[in-house]
Protein backbone atom coordinates (compact mmCIF):
# COMPACT_ATOMS: atom_id res chain seq x y z
CA UNK A 1 0.00 0.00 0.00
CA UNK A 2 1.09 3.44 -1.22
CA UNK A 3 1.75 6.07 1.61
CA UNK A 4 -1.33 8.68 1.46
CA UNK A 5 -0.20 12.15 1.13
CA UNK A 6 -3.40 13.58 2.25
CA UNK A 7 -3.21 11.39 5.95
CA UNK A 8 0.16 12.15 6.09
CA UNK A 9 -0.46 15.64 5.92
CA UNK A 10 -3.54 15.59 8.25
CA UNK A 11 -2.01 13.80 10.93
CA UNK A 12 1.10 16.02 11.00
CA UNK A 13 -1.54 18.90 11.56
CA UNK A 14 -3.31 16.97 14.29
CA UNK A 15 -0.04 15.25 15.85
CA UNK A 16 2.21 19.14 16.16
CA UNK A 17 -0.18 20.39 19.07
CA UNK A 18 -1.57 17.11 20.88
CA UNK A 19 2.24 16.23 20.83
CA UNK A 20 3.44 19.87 22.00
CA UNK A 21 1.10 20.05 24.86
CA UNK A 22 1.75 16.29 25.72
CA UNK A 23 5.44 16.23 25.58
CA UNK A 24 6.74 19.64 25.46
CA UNK A 25 8.73 18.39 22.59
CA UNK A 26 11.72 20.38 21.23
CA UNK A 27 13.73 19.78 17.73
CA UNK A 28 17.36 20.65 17.30
CA UNK A 29 18.66 20.86 13.61
CA UNK A 30 15.18 20.07 12.39
CA UNK A 31 14.47 19.74 8.27
CA UNK A 32 18.12 19.92 8.03
CA UNK A 33 18.00 16.98 4.77
CA UNK A 34 17.97 18.58 1.19
CA UNK A 35 15.06 18.71 -0.61
CA UNK A 36 17.27 17.31 -3.26
CA UNK A 37 15.53 14.45 -4.78
CA UNK A 38 18.00 11.91 -3.18
CA UNK A 39 17.26 9.00 -0.75
CA UNK A 40 18.73 9.60 2.51
CA UNK A 41 18.34 7.20 5.94
CA UNK A 42 17.38 8.52 9.07
CA UNK A 43 18.68 6.21 12.47
CA UNK A 44 17.20 6.96 15.50
CA UNK A 45 17.39 5.32 19.04
CA UNK A 46 14.01 4.20 20.43
CA UNK A 47 12.19 4.62 23.49
CA UNK A 48 8.63 4.70 23.16
CA UNK A 49 6.02 3.83 20.75
CA UNK A 50 5.60 8.01 20.29
CA UNK A 51 8.92 7.90 18.81
CA UNK A 52 7.89 7.69 14.74
CA UNK A 53 5.43 10.67 15.45
CA UNK A 54 8.29 12.63 17.30
CA UNK A 55 10.71 11.97 14.67
CA UNK A 56 8.36 12.79 11.66
CA UNK A 57 7.73 16.30 13.29
CA UNK A 58 11.31 17.84 12.94
CA UNK A 59 11.18 17.21 9.31
CA UNK A 60 8.90 19.02 6.18
CA UNK A 61 9.86 15.95 4.00
CA UNK A 62 7.72 12.90 4.42
CA UNK A 63 9.14 10.01 6.38
CA UNK A 64 8.49 6.03 5.62
CA UNK A 65 9.07 3.46 8.49
CA UNK A 66 10.29 -0.24 9.28
CA UNK A 67 8.29 -1.25 11.72
CA UNK A 68 7.84 -4.86 13.64
CA UNK A 69 5.27 -6.82 12.03
CA UNK A 70 3.47 -8.08 15.21
CA UNK A 71 1.73 -4.17 14.64
CA UNK A 72 0.34 -5.01 11.07
CA UNK A 73 -2.23 -8.12 12.82
CA UNK A 74 -4.94 -5.52 13.56
CA UNK A 75 -6.35 -5.02 10.11
CA UNK A 76 -7.48 -1.12 10.93
CA UNK A 77 -4.32 -0.48 12.48
CA UNK A 78 -2.14 -2.33 9.95
CA UNK A 79 -4.15 0.04 7.07
CA UNK A 80 -3.47 3.34 9.19
CA UNK A 81 0.22 2.65 9.57
CA UNK A 82 0.39 1.56 6.18
CA UNK A 83 -1.13 4.19 4.85
CA UNK A 84 1.37 6.44 6.93
CA UNK A 85 4.30 5.42 5.42
CA UNK A 86 5.47 1.85 7.71
CA UNK A 87 5.73 -1.33 6.36
CA UNK A 88 6.83 -4.07 8.15
CA UNK A 89 9.67 -6.59 9.15
CA UNK A 90 10.74 -9.66 10.98
CA UNK A 91 13.15 -8.51 13.31
CA UNK A 92 15.75 -10.75 13.88
CA UNK A 93 14.98 -12.93 10.98
CA UNK A 94 16.75 -11.60 8.36
CA UNK A 95 13.97 -10.20 6.52
CA UNK A 96 14.69 -9.95 2.46
CA UNK A 97 11.39 -8.88 1.80
CA UNK A 98 11.71 -5.71 3.76
CA UNK A 99 15.22 -5.09 3.20
CA UNK A 100 14.27 -5.15 -0.38
CA UNK A 101 11.64 -2.18 0.40
CA UNK A 102 13.33 -0.36 2.23
CA UNK A 103 15.88 -0.09 -0.78
CA UNK A 104 13.40 0.88 -3.48
CA UNK A 105 12.22 3.47 -1.03
CA UNK A 106 15.26 5.22 -0.80
CA UNK A 107 16.10 4.56 -4.89
CA UNK A 108 12.63 6.22 -5.50
CA UNK A 109 14.33 9.41 -3.24
CA UNK A 110 12.47 9.43 -0.13
CA UNK A 111 13.54 9.05 3.43
CA UNK A 112 13.45 5.62 5.34
CA UNK A 113 13.25 5.27 8.87
CA UNK A 114 14.84 2.89 10.37
CA UNK A 115 15.43 2.29 14.86
CA UNK A 116 18.93 1.40 15.11
CA UNK A 117 18.31 -0.37 18.01
CA UNK A 118 15.83 -2.94 16.60
CA UNK A 119 13.62 -2.11 19.41
CA UNK A 120 12.07 -0.34 22.03
CA UNK A 121 14.95 0.28 24.78
CA UNK A 122 12.71 -0.52 28.20
CA UNK A 123 15.33 1.18 30.37
CA UNK A 124 15.89 4.12 28.77
CA UNK A 125 19.25 3.67 27.79
CA UNK A 126 20.91 3.55 24.46
CA UNK A 127 21.25 -0.49 23.91
CA UNK A 128 23.42 -2.13 21.13
CA UNK A 129 23.34 -1.17 17.95
CA UNK A 130 21.94 -2.98 14.41
CA UNK A 131 23.50 -3.51 11.26
CA UNK A 132 20.32 -3.27 9.24
CA UNK A 133 20.70 0.67 8.47
CA UNK A 134 23.97 -0.01 7.21
CA UNK A 135 23.31 -2.58 5.06
CA UNK A 136 20.84 -0.65 3.22
CA UNK A 137 23.20 2.67 3.07
CA UNK A 138 25.78 -0.15 1.47
CA UNK A 139 23.01 -0.85 -1.31
CA UNK A 140 21.65 2.61 -1.76
CA UNK A 141 24.53 4.93 -1.45
CA UNK A 142 22.05 7.07 1.04
CA UNK A 143 23.47 9.15 3.78
CA UNK A 144 22.59 8.48 7.03
CA UNK A 145 21.15 10.72 9.87
CA UNK A 146 21.90 10.14 13.14
CA UNK A 147 18.99 10.78 15.01
CA UNK A 148 18.92 11.21 19.26
CA UNK A 149 15.85 10.96 20.93
CA UNK A 150 16.21 12.30 24.68
CA UNK A 151 13.85 11.69 28.00
CA UNK A 152 14.01 14.81 30.44
CA UNK A 153 12.78 13.43 33.44
CA UNK A 154 10.27 10.79 34.40
CA UNK A 155 7.01 9.87 34.00
CA UNK A 156 4.55 9.37 30.32
CA UNK A 157 4.53 13.10 29.78
CA UNK A 158 8.15 13.72 30.36
CA UNK A 159 9.66 16.39 27.81
CA UNK A 160 11.77 15.41 24.76
CA UNK A 161 14.28 16.28 22.72
CA UNK A 162 14.53 15.39 19.51
CA UNK A 163 18.21 15.99 18.01
CA UNK A 164 19.09 15.41 14.23
CA UNK A 165 22.76 15.16 13.12
CA UNK A 166 24.00 16.36 9.73
CA UNK A 167 23.79 13.55 6.96
CA UNK A 168 26.96 11.04 7.45
CA UNK A 169 27.90 9.45 3.52
CA UNK A 170 28.58 5.89 2.90
CA UNK A 171 31.98 6.89 2.37
CA UNK A 172 32.99 8.51 5.73
CA UNK A 173 30.85 5.79 7.26
CA UNK A 174 33.76 3.56 6.08
CA UNK A 175 30.46 0.92 3.65
CA UNK A 176 33.01 0.91 0.92
CA UNK A 177 33.57 -2.60 1.59
CA UNK A 178 30.91 -5.57 1.93
CA UNK A 179 32.46 -7.33 5.19
CA UNK A 180 30.82 -7.57 8.46
CA UNK A 181 33.37 -5.70 9.70
CA UNK A 182 32.23 -2.17 7.59
CA UNK A 183 29.03 -2.73 8.95
CA UNK A 184 29.39 -3.06 12.76
CA UNK A 185 32.11 -0.34 12.55
CA UNK A 186 29.25 2.12 10.50
CA UNK A 187 26.77 0.87 13.32
CA UNK A 188 29.35 1.97 16.19
CA UNK A 189 29.66 5.83 14.06
CA UNK A 190 26.25 6.74 13.82
CA UNK A 191 25.61 5.22 17.65
CA UNK A 192 28.42 7.47 18.85
CA UNK A 193 27.08 10.47 17.38
CA UNK A 194 23.61 9.41 19.16
CA UNK A 195 25.62 9.31 22.06
CA UNK A 196 26.97 12.41 22.01
CA UNK A 197 24.01 14.31 20.95
CA UNK A 198 22.43 12.32 24.26
CA UNK A 199 24.77 13.71 26.67
CA UNK A 200 24.71 17.31 25.39
CA UNK A 201 21.22 17.64 25.79
CA UNK A 202 21.19 15.80 29.23
CA UNK A 203 23.34 18.33 30.13
CA UNK A 204 21.80 21.27 28.17
CA UNK A 205 18.04 20.20 29.25
CA UNK A 206 18.18 18.35 32.64
CA UNK A 207 17.24 21.30 34.32
CA UNK A 208 14.41 22.82 32.30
Amino acid sequence: MAQSKALYAFGRVVCTPVFKLIYRYKIINGNNIPNDGKGYILAPNHLSFSDPILVALGQKRRLNFMAKDELFKNKFFSWLIRSLGAFPVKRGAGDGKAIKNGEDIINEGNLMTIFIEGGRSKTGELMRPRSGFAMIAQQTNAPVVPVCITKIGKGFFAKRIIHFADPISVADLGLDSVDRRALRNASNIVMGKIKEMREHDLNEYSSC
